[in-house]
């Protein structure tokens, strides 16, 4: 009998936003999987920490920071070949996924190689756009309005055109490209309609108008932007 592999979403990162499935499956893992960048540690494993059962085998896969998709490519392939030597063996897997396994989730990568070998389940967790829109106090959508997800790494023209057609609009991945993204909303006249949120739920989250924003942001930040004026009172 192969094994089962388990795709669990963790949430933005305060252990107690797990939901209890996921929690239920870590502590009774037997093999435990999860992405590391350039050699660092695990932002996943961190949220998970105290569920891991002291026994359990880890699975390490490192994963490089680099534009080039190819190195992050073979850290996937090599961290799929050793998850199916466990499977193989009969052993389930659960590959830990901080935020949601698929919202731009790392465990979609490891899915696309194995789901057709093993049966996989996947566990979807808290998404960090939720947790930002409920640390900021910001109600995202309301009625039939749109939602639209940027990524911040996009280039100038087209995150202006992309807001300046979006009703609501999330944009994820800021970190270095914070000036850029901040540049384009001042100058569509939408600051004031924009909060500034960083590491939401983590003892160092931050959250500001995007007016009192700093200068520097790290990875695991967003903005959230709506432009309409409060149809949900």
């Amino acid at each position: 009998m192969k094994g089962r592999l388990y795709g669990v979403g963790l949430g933005p990162g305060a252990a107690d936003l797990m939901t209890l499935r996921a929690a239920r499956l870590i502590e009774s893992a037997h093999v435990i999987a999860y992405p590391t960048l350039a050699g660092g540690s695990s932002f996943a494993r961190s949220i998970a920490a105290e569920l891991i059962p002291s026994g359990a085998r880890e699975i390490i896969m490192d994963v490089p920071m680099t534009v080039e998709r190819a190195p992050a490519q073979a850290a996937y392939d090599k961290g799929a070949e050793e998850i199916a030597a466990a499977l193989d063996a009969g052993e389930d897997v659960v590959c830990l996924c901080e935020g949601d396994p698929f919202f731009y989730g790392s465990f979609m990568y490891l899915y696309a190689r194995l789901a057709d070998r093993y049966e996989v389940e996947v566990v979807p967790g808290v998404t960090s756009i939720t947790a930002c829109a409920a640390r900021a106090g910001r109600p995202l959508v309301a009625r039939n309005e749109r939602l639209t997800v940027l990524a911040g790494p996009l280039p100038e023209p087209e995150l202006r055109a992309r807001i300046e057609g979006a009703e609501s609009v999330v944009i994820m991945k800021v970190g270095r490209h914070l000036p850029k993204i901040r540049a384009v909303i001042e100058s569509l006249g939408l600051t004031d309609k924009a909060s500034y949120v960083e590491r939401a739920t983590l003892p160092e989250e931050v959250v500001l108008p995007l007016s009192k924003a700093p200068e520097k942001a790290p990875y695991f930040s967003m903005i959230l932007l709506t432009k309409g004026e409060d149809p949900w009172l």
